[in-house]
């Protein structure tokens, strides 16, 4: 950080002298003209290639026993392309996971092909979306499979359970494209500006998307105990506890994502009060099955102890409401 000290002309104008380095390195002269633009935050940012074409990012990597987890990091931290190259050709297992790496986040496509390289584009121009938006997908989408997977373990609806299953996989996609493009407005201001989101708002935003995608991992296990069950119907009493307890860990995280877009912390500080209501139903759960239904017990008590963590899940995006910065 360099220190410059404001100055002002007979005429009132303020003026500071910019760093020579800096002015060399970026191509400046008498002459030349930069742009100034002020942020949210009131910071003022000068930007000497502002009519200059940002060039694509790009990155490559060789097939190897890790090649999804590079595929998925690279498209993460913005890449624009990705060349898959190898030193021969190319083995078939090593195209099909590219393909299906490629298909698991939005927006990558293969553009290029041939006996010894593939190599992939990301598609999606960033300001075209906002954080809020796709963290409101990504949250609707986890809500409705939270609701289905209950349904269906007490209803016994095994075609059901198995949607629900399918349906992660467009959870898991948002929250990839949440990641990457919050990543590029911390690191482009103008971006920040033009999504309307602040630098310091992306860590809570990416925060809130990860238990979101928690809340879509418990509900794909919750319809996995509904599989499991083999279209057994859960009996009317259990069941009533059952969507009791669904009743307060639904509402808690649909409440959690409306505070935290409104910044209503009195509603966030009240999703806090129902922990021991969650944790009696709970046992009152433990108790009956041991009782009364043992030949369900593993499921019920799996889907019991799911639907706490997704209570859980809801209060921890609460504690992330802060009021809003003026």
């Amino acid at each position: 950080m360099e220190l410059r000290r404001v100055q002002r002309t007979g005429g009132g104008t303020f003026f500071v002298c910019l760093p020579k380095n800096w002015a060399e390195r970026s191509g400046l002269n008498k002459s030349s003209v930069v742009a100034l633009s002020e942020t949210a935050d009131g910071r003022l940012v000068v930007d000497a290639k502002y009519d200059v074409e940002r060039a694509p990012q790009v990155a490559a990597i060789r097939p190897s026993p890790l090649l999804d987890r590079e595929i998925m990091g690279k498209y993460l931290l913005g890449y624009d392309i990705i060349r898959v190259e190898a030193k021969e050709r190319m083995s078939s297992e090593d195209r099909e996971r590219i393909k299906q790496s490629s298909g698991r986040l939005i927006g990558l496509e293969i553009v290029e092909e041939d006996y010894s390289k593939i190599v992939m584009q990301c598609l999606l121009e960033p300001s075209a979306f906002a954080p809020d938006k796709i963290l409101q997908r990504e949250h609707s989408i986890a809500s409705i499979m939270h609701r289905d997977a209950v349904t269906a373990l007490i209803e016994g609806d095994g075609h059901l359970a198995k949607n629900v299953i399918a349906r992660d996989v467009e959870v898991n996609r948002l929250y990839f494209l949440l990641v990457r493009i919050l990543r590029t407005v911390i690191q482009n201001p103008g971006l920040s500006e033009k999504l309307g989101i602040l630098p310091i708002d992306c860590l809570d935003y990416r925060l809130t998307a990860s238990l979101v995608e928690a809340i879509g991992d418990k509900s794909v296990q919750l319809a996995e105990s509904a599989v499991e069950l083999a279209g057994s119907k859960i009996a009317k009493d259990l069941a009533q506890l059952l969507l009791r307890l669904h009743k307060i860990a639904f509402d808690t995280h649909e409440n959690a994502l409306k505070a935290m877009f409104s910044r209503d912390i009195a509603l966030a500080e009240a999703l806090r009060d129902q922990r021991r209501t969650v944790e009696n139903l709970v046992e009152e759960c433990e108790s009956l099955v041991q009782k009364n239904y043992s030949e369900v017990a593993p499921q019920v008590l799996k889907a019991a102890s799911l639907m706490q963590q997704i209570y859980g899940h809801g209060v921890d995006i609460a504690d992330l409401v802060m009021p809003k910065i003026h």
